[in-house]
């Protein structure tokens, strides 16, 4: 039985876990703009306390600036950059960079002052530790990613990158889990109807995921140039090329028209079974938060599916990608939000 400080203590760990998911919300967006100007691989030095601290002289900006000329970027991408070019994408990754830093101590502080107060009601402790333990293996794997790109070829690999936007986006989602279960623990008010949806929406879930790790594919080989036309890819609905090259199955990770054309497909399957879905459960007697959580959820998608048209169209235009990004993340925060509605009510 909760009591009513419990309950009181509950209130405010989930008012700070999503606070949390908000800033994470954020770096993840942060990382597309910089992905999207190509910015990731201007800080070629990782110093997770002293890299806080940026350039503050002209000629502390003139150091870094040589030590990213010694680099393949520079010299086969942007021979000839000035140092104002240097410094514009110089700050997108530096202010990412600090804000991951900014979210550790927004996370761990909290955390050990709700644990030493004896606020954190038993078995929440562990889900919170295992939350810091990814928010730590995900600043080395940021790391990791860049380091790909410091080599013969200035780009960063793919597969680093999208398992570094994985990464994020499962804490993220983990983490609104963790707050949702504080904010809407089970009660009495489940309902049978509810039943048939909750697996379900736990599979949707898995979808929606792995429909942002196609997105990172996408991001990581610049796949969205490749067709900016939309319904069809160039003069036909399926590109010539698909699955070329041996083995065939690699395509679905190198090649650029086949990673457009999965994402799309990926797309247009979740199209239909996320609004079959939330229409089932609208009409359903699952009661509760199962109706609003139902049209918020097919909203979510409407806007996401407009903002990745829109991006093909406009040629991947900054603020455009950027926002289907953030749609992308807010599509799983709805699904997240239904799927806990029908599995916790």
């Amino acid at each position: 039985m909760t009591t009513p400080e419990q309950a009181r203590y509950d209130r405010q760990i989930a008012t700070w876990l999503l606070l949390c998911a908000a800033v994470i919300f954020g770096m993840i967006l942060l990382g597309g703009v910089t992905r999207l100007t190509n910015s990731g691989l201007s800080m070629v030095e990782w110093r997770p306390l002293m890299g806080v601290i940026p350039p503050l002289s002209e000629q502390a900006w003139l150091e870094t600036f040589e030590k990213y000329q010694q680099f393949p970027e520079y010299q086969k991408v942007n021979q000839g950059m000035d140092l104002e070019g240097f410094k514009y994408i110089f700050m997108y990754e530096y202010l990412h960079r600090v804000l991951g830093r900014l979210i550790g101590v927004l996370y761990l502080l909290p955390m050990l002052f709700f644990l030493f107060k004896g606020r954190v009601r038993p078995g929440l402790a562990p889900k919170l530790w295992v939350l810091f333990v990814m928010g730590g293996f995900q600043g080395l794997l940021g790391w990791y990613m860049v380091k790909s790109g410091l080599v013969d070829k200035p780009d960063v690999s793919q597969y680093r990158l999208t398992a570094h936007l994985g990464v994020a986006v499962a804490i993220y989602g983990y983490m609104l889990w963790v707050a949702f279960d504080l904010l809407f623990p089970a009660g009495s008010t489940y309902r049978v109807a509810a039943r048939p949806y909750a697996g379900w929406s736990l599979v949707l879930v898995g979808l929606v995921y792995l429909m942002i790790l196609s997105g990172g594919l996408v991001a990581g080989t610049d796949a969205g140039f490749s067709y900016s036309t939309w319904p069809l890819m160039g003069p036909t609905l399926i590109p010539e090329g698909l699955y070329s090259g041996t083995p065939a199955w690699l395509a679905a990770f190198e090649d650029v028209t086949t990673i457009q054309f999965n994402h799309r497909m990926f797309a247009y399957l979740l199209f239909v079974l996320i609004n079959l879905f939330a229409w089932l459960v609208f009409r359903s007697e699952a009661g509760g938060r199962s109706r609003p959580a139902a049209i918020l959820l097919a909203v979510a998608l409407l806007v996401q599916v407009t903002l990745g048209i829109s991006t093909l169209l406009l040629h991947v235009a900054v603020p455009v990608a950027a926002a289907h990004q953030g749609g992308a993340v807010l599509l799983l925060s709805a699904m997240v939000f239904v799927s806990h509605v029908l599995v916790r009510q």
